[in-house]
């Protein structure tokens, strides 16, 4: 396998990993973070659009988030998309600004968000495999077209392999990091 295709495996790898990175920076912890709300979208102008697209979200406050909207007209919409997230957040509105106080997290609610961490941890793990897939499906076509030898197909699904292996260790060691951050009391 040329280095080309191989180092287009490892970035279809590290996109996996870097839709894990972004899944889980939405994920709840005990502190507040900015990106707890980039999953939140919100109805504005005919369209979904993510909340940093309609305001500034800012966090001064280990446990509070505000939102300032931009436009006085949004700020009923954004409240709305806020508490219908699903997240368990209950925005207070002050004028433009939204100020979302975070609740402590019981030890059932980190429970859940652990099974959810895992939930998809899981799915960067069987999207890497489905890349590791195609890259050995394109091996075995190359060989058999006579592209390259059998000897120099075993060693290039050997590489891939490897790469699959680093990859997933690494979705390992971020489920088993916010795991923790998670469980922190």
């Amino acid at each position: 396998m040329a280095a080309a295709e191989l180092d287009e495996y490892r970035r279809r790898m590290t996109g996996a990993l870097e839709v894990l990175r972004k899944e889980f920076a939405g994920l709840r912890t005990g502190r507040a973070s900015a990106d707890l709300l980039n999953p939140v979208m919100v109805d504005a102008y005919g369209q979904h659009m993510p909340i940093s697209r309609i305001g500034t979200v800012n966090v001064p406050e280990p446990r509070l988030i505000t939102v300032q909207v931009w436009d006085r007209g949004m700020v009923k919409a954004v409240d709305k998309a806020i508490r219908d997230s699903g997240l368990g957040l209950n925005p207070i509105t002050e004028g433009q600004t939204i100020r979302v106080p975070l609740p402590d997290l019981t030890a059932e609610r980190r429970k859940e968000l652990t099974k959810v961490a895992h939930k998809y941890a899981e799915a960067a793990r069987v999207s890497i495999r489905n890349i590791r897939r195609d890259a050995m499906d394109h091996l075995k076509k190359i060989e058999k077209d006579g592209d390259i030898s059998q000897d120099e197909q075993r060693k290039s699904g050997t590489e891939v392999q490897s790469l699959t292996d680093e990859h997933i260790k690494k979705v390992d060691e971020l489920l088993h990091a916010k795991e923790k951050d998670i469980l922190q009391v």
